[in-house]
């Protein structure tokens, strides 16, 4: 019993040290911080970090972690919240991600993912998670926008790639204007939110989407 309260104590603690890096790193852009700095930032010891982490490398990517979930949660009450039309809601979630307060952690998010394709042993669990995590809710919304059912995984992956895409374009050129075009352009274009929109135009459900997602206007 005393190992198990032990146990429990350790993982709050671990908790406790995770989110008041995530909200220092985050919030301070400090990506560059030594562990010894960042320790000192949240007021805690360079041992501690060292304890739970292993290593600076190592409690970045608990962070991207961390805030990958926190937007998943965030996703998920998007779509169980139907006060509002698809579309409505898809857009205020797009413009959370690209408001300027998020840039510290995409930006992070994407420096972990680069370490990840190189193979860092430490990244190991989060390459497991960065893409699969998000199929399953991606591949529900799919399906409620009248995707059918064969395709739905395959417009997942391909929300996913899009969005992840516009987020690296927007910090490389820190151009929101034309980036929230090309994601408006998606949207009116790709048959998940086409779907949602004629519904919402219209009053009632749109027929399923062809086989080929994109169309052109004319």
């Amino acid at each position: 019993m005393t190992a198990r309260v032990g146990d429990a104590g350790q993982r709050r603690a671990r908790e406790r040290l995770l989110a008041a890096a995530t909200a220092y790193v985050t919030e301070c852009d400090q990506g560059d911080l030594s562990l010894r700095q960042m320790a000192a930032a949240i007021g805690t010891s360079h041992r501690m970090l060292v304890y739970h982490f292993g290593s600076k490398e190592g409690l970045f990517v608990e962070i991207v972690r961390r805030v990958e979930e926190d937007q998943r949660q965030r996703f998920a009450r998007m779509l169980a919240d139907e006060s509002a039309p698809l579309m409505e809601r898809m857009h205020l979630l797009w413009t959370g991600l690209t408001d300027p307060k998020m840039w510290p952690r995409e930006r992070l998010f994407f420096e972990v993912y680069g370490q990840a394709l190189q193979g860092r042993p430490y990244t190991r669990a989060f390459l497991a998670e960065v893409v699969e995590a998000w199929l399953e809710p991606l591949t529900a919304m799919a399906a409620r926008a009248g995707i059918p059912e064969s395709e739905t995984r395959a417009a997942a992956q391909l929300m996913l790639a899009v969005t992840r895409g516009l987020l690296l374009t927007l910090l490389t050129t820190g151009d929101r204007e034309n980036v929230d075009r090309a994601m408006d352009c998606f949207v009116q274009n790709f048959a998940p939110f086409g779907a949602a929109k004629a519904e919402n135009e219209t009053g009632r459900a749109a027929r399923p989407a062809p086989r080929r997602h994109l169309r052109v206007k004319k």
